[in-house]
């Protein structure tokens, strides 16, 4: 992540964290005013919220460390700790709350009193507004570290939250009632399901992701364009942070090559995957083949394809 997308996020996020403080504040005072119980669900639901970007915008600050004798390879991975324990907290903390303070309502929905609606109304959209300024500015991010995917997913989270509490409560103004424990259930579920979803993508980055054949199939290309290099195997790479990618490969250069030309052939083949990837930490492995082996060897289908055209020719 460049310093300018990081500025953009951590300006988003600070953003958010303030907005969040004005919408706890006027879901809270409005619950006690109206008596609507899918607002206090969307209260606690800020509540933690309020926690949570809190915890990402010190986990996003915190990432941005350079690489030191401790973790060699940078910070990156604070964003998905940081996304993982949000996740833990969508679920544990809000999704649970949310259920257990709407489903026994919802066996009882004529003991409920309300008053204000109106109101209420005038709050939750009040609160899209807001929840939107946020969502707007990091949706128009062209990427998006682990901390802000984490925040827009509790944005988006927010959104569809008040949307069925503003269903639920225009359904009570109409004289039903039983629609307020159910729109907070419908909170909750939403609340549930996309943590869930957070937790198993970032729980994936920490415990080493790769970022997929048709990467590992762009780095060997790269390397097999480079002259010298005979052949390249055991290709392994994988995530240590948002966008940032570790590989280790192995490559064949022909036999008693002087070595300054093995380093140099090797510089070539980590600095056209960094310009190519943005691999930041490419790690090579020099395997000397003898003359006879490199003659054996398949050139890369581009080159094959080459060479028999200028057969045919």
């Amino acid at each position: 992540m460049n310093a300018s997308q990081h500025r953009q996020e951590l300006r988003a996020l600070e953003l958010t964290l303030g907005l969040y403080v004005v919408i706890f504040a006027l879901k809270l005072g409005v619950y006690f005013a109206t008596g609507v119980i899918a607002l206090l669900a969307e209260a606690l639901h800020t509540l933690s919220d309020i926690f949570v970007a809190g915890f990402l915008i010190v986990a996003l600050i915190w990432s941005q460390k350079e690489a030191d004798e401790i973790h060699m390879f940078g910070y990156g991975r604070a964003q998905n700790v940081a996304a993982l324990v949000a996740a833990t907290l969508f679920i544990s903390f809000t999704s649970f709350k949310l259920y257990a303070e709407a489903i026994p309502t919802l066996f009882r929905p004529e003991e409920m009193t309300y008053q204000h609606l109106s109101l209420a109304v005038g709050v939750i959209a009040v609160s899209m507004l807001l929840a939107a300024t946020p969502l707007v500015g990091l949706l128009r991010q062209k990427s998006r570290g682990a901390a802000a995917k984490a925040q827009l997913v509790e944005l988006i989270n927010d959104e569809l939250g008040l949307l069925a509490a503003l269903a639920g409560t225009l359904f009570i103004m109409m004289g039903r009632p039983i629609a307020d424990p159910i729109a907070a259930i419908a909170v909750a579920t939403i609340i549930a399901i996309n943590g869930i979803r957070l937790f198993l993508e970032n729980l994936s980055v920490l415990v080493g992701r790769s970022p997929g054949p048709a990467f590992l199939a762009r780095v060997e290309e790269l390397a097999h364009s480079v002259p010298g290099v005979s052949g390249i195997h055991e290709l392994r790479a994988e995530y240590i942070g948002p966008d940032t990618v570790r590989a280790g490969m192995h490559i064949q250069v022909q036999r008693g090559l002087p070595i300054e030309e093995a380093d140099r052939i090797a510089d070539e083949v980590r600095e056209k995957v960094h310009q190519a990837t943005g691999c930041r930490y490419c790690t090579i492995h020099m395997d000397p083949v003898p003359p006879e082996a490199i003659r054996s060897i398949e050139p890369p289908a581009t080159e094959k394809r080459s060479e028999d055209e200028g057969q045919r020719q």
